[in-house]
């Protein structure tokens, strides 16, 4: 027979048996649709993860103070200005942060103030929405002055109107300039629940220290991020006076390292949660090998008949092996669908939209097909090596 008359043979079978073969597939479906759905899952998490370590700036170094002897933090506004000097570096942005309640009359917030300079925009990619961001005479100054991230504007009821009324800081009164673009983002480190103020104003009202917690550092070409690093890195050690032997008092991020970890961490994920779903697409194989089982018992004088008017081996195995693999084909379709409406689902919840990855489908239904042979096989050949005489006095 060819294979497009075992299909329809196959098909055929499976109609008259509908419930059967309706739960037989269900193992199959609940598999597919698992990998499917968790698979998306992890790729929709790391597309979010990438995106949010993109949104924190361009061609980003982040050096963190450490600490050394007992000091809290040894970076200071000078070695920022040192950093600044360095050829391949386009732009430096000192931080010094903090927690405080914002307030406009009643309304009230707690976020985020986070001393910087005029470079702050530039060097962690925001874009002003109404006014002006800060500028070099705010910060000589030490100006009260403050723009607002798009989440403090909401939740302080402020729209467009905003700028040049006043809000309050801990208590001190503030000038609005600005409202930065919302750059999306929620829950902890939201880069749009922040709140920014001239560097030298927060150290005088709010944390009574010159020292630096952080230094943003924007590199002007994505090929000289190594070779900032490493000036970097010895520009402070010299500075800091550290010696050779000792360690460094700060330590410095490359935005590509955290893309690379973040990467990994996320691909990790995707394939623990692919090898848990799994388990369910091999639940179903097992039920197509003890369902084709009993098929095989219970069509035993079919047989018989079929090698009786000369089916060879062969052709008794292709039958029961094209069955099982009807089986687990239209199983993995019916979970290829499946998991595609769960992912939606589940990126529309989740906030990453939908991600149709064409190679998780593939790899889904291929899987499905090799369950199918795997556990069709073991029935196909007890069918294939029945003896005719045997089968036809079988009742």
């Amino acid at each position: 027979m060819s294979a497009l008359e075992l299909v329809r043979l196959a098909l055929s079978r499976l109609r008259t048996a509908r419930v059967r073969a309706a739960l037989t597939m269900l193992g199959v479906i609940i598999g597919v649709a698992s990998v499917v759905a968790l698979v998306s899952v992890g790729k929709g998490t790391t597309s979010q993860i990438t995106s949010r370590l993109n949104s924190l700036g361009t061609n980003l170094l982040t050096v963190n103070a450490t600490g050394r002897n007992g000091t809290a933090t040894t970076l200071t506004l000078d070695d920022a200005k040192a950093i600044a000097q360095i050829d391949t570096v386009a732009a430096v942005a000192p931080e010094v942060e903090t927690q405080a309640v914002v307030a406009v009359g009643r309304t009230t917030t707690t976020t985020s103030v986070i001393g910087t300079s005029a470079q702050y925009a530039q060097v962690r990619a925001y874009d002003v929405w109404q006014g002006t961001f800060l500028t070099d005479t705010s910060l000589e100054q030490s100006s009260r002055v403050v723009v607002l991230g798009a989440t403090v504007a909401d939740d302080l009821g402020l729209d467009a109107s905003a700028v040049g009324t006043t809000v309050t800081i801990g208590g001190l009164p503030f000038e609005v300039i600005g409202i930065l673009q919302p750059k999306g983002g929620s829950g902890f480190q939201d880069p749009d629940n922040e709140v920014l103020v001239p560097i030298a104003t927060i150290q005088k009202y709010f944390v009574g220290s010159s020292q630096v917690r952080t230094i943003g550092v924007s590199v002007g070409n994505a090929s000289d991020i190594e070779a900032t690093r490493n000036a970097i890195t010895e520009l402070l050690r010299v500075r800091h006076g550290i010696t050779a032997t000792a360690s460094d008092d700060f330590s410095i991020f490359d935005q590509a390292q955290l893309l690379d970890t973040a990467a990994s961490i996320s691909g990790t994920l995707t394939l623990l949660l692919a090898g848990i779903a799994s388990i369910s697409l091999l639940v179903g194989g097992i039920g197509i090998m003890n369902i084709m089982l009993v098929s095989v018992r219970e069509r035993t004088r079919e047989i018989g008949i079929r090698k009786a008017v000369g089916a060879r081996a062969r052709d008794i195995l292709s039958q029961f092996l094209i069955e099982a693999l009807t089986l687990s084909l239209l199983g993995g379709l019916v979970g290829n669908a499946i998991g595609l409406v769960a992912s939606s689902l589940i990126g529309r919840i989740a906030g990453w939209g939908f991600i149709f990855d064409p190679t998780t489908i593939a790899l889904a239904t291929v899987f499905s097909l090799i369950v199918g042979v795997v556990f069709g096989v073991w029935p196909a050949r007890q069918a294939a090596r029945l003896d005719p005489i045997a089968a036809l006095r079988y009742e």
